[in-house]
């Protein structure tokens, strides 16, 4: 997508624009950013309210001036509040933290705001920083070990350290649940949500929206589990200023909380105070997104497709609204208020559009093409030139000489029509558009040609095809393949539903190895405990 339907990136120069990889922008206005480098350089931009800018003064700025001290540092994500403050985390775990600290939020002990990123060293020294979140005031870190530390503005016990005064510094608020680990954490204005490896979900902070799930509209001072969704393996929690979503491993959607714009997406504009399914009719979901920020929700199905509602620039859009969008950042870009991003941006190529079109046309055209491969007795037409500079498999394969001005064909046997057109089309758009079961044969192509990236991709639209009926075959194939991530997480899926699972087809045409292997896992894992 277009970086200039932000409007704060529309006065960047191209060359600076090529080399962005993250880009988060925030503000009360969408009127500041920061970015990431593709070289590890961090910059930002804006009106730089309370020194926001992390740049050592308080000056605004249309053009990207360096964060020194974050420069080189390897950042990976970035948080924001209302005040504003920023968070960042890098790729060794250490987190820093500037701008407005009103309310303990910098968790540098003091009240004093941060013009320069400060090194959150307290109560998280030799601990690894894996995600991060940030409410208006306050903010949560989570461990490599599955820990939860906050800090920051505590007044509705957003905190979660059972009382409501502010916390100056990181302290741990979750405590080790039956030996379970916190996976995923997010933050409403004045609320906290997280999620545990097991898909149980917790709460703490306001709830007089019914924003905690709970089944009432009481305040917590310390988590409390949401037990509505008992049965349900939660994997993914995003809060909006007041409500909550929640999508399960099996792509359900659940809301909760305040609904005044239809941001539940139920039709109507009742608070939910106990999570409701909602979505049903759009198929699986395989991702959410909402932001402390407003009042809008978002989420893309299994086909790609792009949904919006809640408050949409002045409108409400009571239920799910399918738009033409590409992607979920793009309803944020054009419909939030005020225009930010709800998560980082990955920026992965912003080189001139027309050459990605050209691409695209490119693979099957007759005039220009000079080899056809033939597949399940279909010609696919491509360019030997762009084959050997995309992929090292080709490359080794045309590296004999081979007669000028004729069209030469290779025959294709061990892979379908559909896998190996969609393997040429990454080739060329460097994008995968196959369906979850064609993707299981474009991950064996994957294996085989020794492509990673396009290994990683199918994995994903794998994971996101995953069901109790197809679970232990998907395990199966993510050990042929050695695709570890994948392996794991159709075990965690497994092992959260045992028992339809073990009473697939699936899982009695599994080896014995593997069967043994399963159990084993399992039972390290405390599934035979009763």
């Amino acid at each position: 997508m277009e970086l200039e339907k932000w409007p704060i990136f529309s006065l960047l120069k191209p060359d600076f624009i090529e080399k962005m990889k993250l880009a988060c922008v925030f503000g009360n206005l969408g009127n500041e950013a920061v970015i990431v480098t593709k070289d590890d350089d961090v910059y930002a931009l804006g009106f730089n309210g309370s020194g926001c800018l992390g740049v050592g003064d308080q000056n605004s700025t249309m053009e990207p001036r360096k964060i020194e001290p974050l420069c080189q540092k390897k950042v990976k994500g970035i948080a924001f509040g209302s005040g504003p403050h920023v968070l960042a985390y890098t790729e060794s775990g250490e987190l820093y933290s500037w701008g407005h600290n009103g309310y303990c939020q910098l968790g540098n002990g003091s009240t004093n705001q941060g013009l320069t990123p400060y090194l959150v060293t307290t109560h998280l020294h030799n601990k690894r920083v894996m995600r991060i979140a940030a409410g208006s005031h306050h903010s949560l870190a989570l461990t490599e070990e599955g820990e939860v530390m906050a800090w920051g503005q505590n007044n509705c016990g957003q905190v979660g350290t059972g009382t409501t005064t502010n916390q100056p510094t990181p302290r741990k608020v979750i405590p080790n649940i039956g030996g379970r680990r916190v996976v995923d954490i997010s933050c409403g204005q004045t609320s906290s949500m997280a999620v545990i490896d097991n898909g149980e979900v917790y709460g703490w902070g306001l709830n007089s929206n019914g924003q905690l799930g709970l089944g009432n509209n009481v305040n917590q001072h310390n988590h409390c589990r949401v037990t509505a969704l008992q049965g349900v393996v939660i994997t993914k929690i995003v809060c909006g200023y007041a409500h909550s979503l929640a999508l399960s491993d099996e792509g359900g959607l659940w809301a909760w909380g305040a609904n005044n714009y239809g941001q539940l997406g139920t039709g109507n504009k009742a608070n939910q105070c106990v999570p409701v399914r909602v979505g049903q009719d759009l198929g699986r979901i395989v991702d959410i997104a909402s932001s402390h920020y407003c009042h809008l929700s978002a989420a893309m199905t299994q086909n790609s497709k792009i949904y919006l509602w809640g408050h949409c620039r002045g409108q409400s859009v009571v239920a799910p609204l399918e738009t033409g969008y590409g992607s979920l950042h793009e309803v944020f870009a054009l419909w939030a208020s005020p225009s930010i991003t709800y998560q980082p941006l990955q920026v992965t190529s912003f080189t001139r559009s027309s050459l990605a079109q050209a691409m695209a046309l490119a693979l099957d055209d007759e005039e220009t093409a000079d080899v056809v491969f033939v597949v399940d007795e279909r010609r696919i037409r491509a360019h030997r030139a762009v084959l050997k500079i995309r992929c090292q498999y080709f490359r080794n394969m045309f590296q004999e000489h081979w007669k000028e001005n004729n069209l030469e064909e290779v025959e294709v046997k061990d892979y379908s029509f559909v896998v190996f057109r969609a393997f040429l089309q990454y080739i060329y758009t460097d994008t995968v558009n196959v369906s979850p079961e064609d993707a299981i044969g474009l991950l064996d192509l994957a294996n085989a040609y020794c492509e990673e990236a396009l290994k990683r991709d199918c994995e994903r639209i794998i994971r996101h095809g995953i069901t109790t009926e197809n679970a232990a075959m998907l395990y199966a194939v993510a050990i042929k393949y050695e695709a570890t991530e994948l392996e794991e997480f159709c075990f965690r899926f497994a092992l959260n539903h045992m028992t339809e699972v073990a009473q697939t087809e699936a899982f009695m045409a599994l080896d014995e190895l593997t069967v043994k292997n399963f159990i084993q896992r399992a039972a390290q894992h405390g599934a035979f405990k009763y």
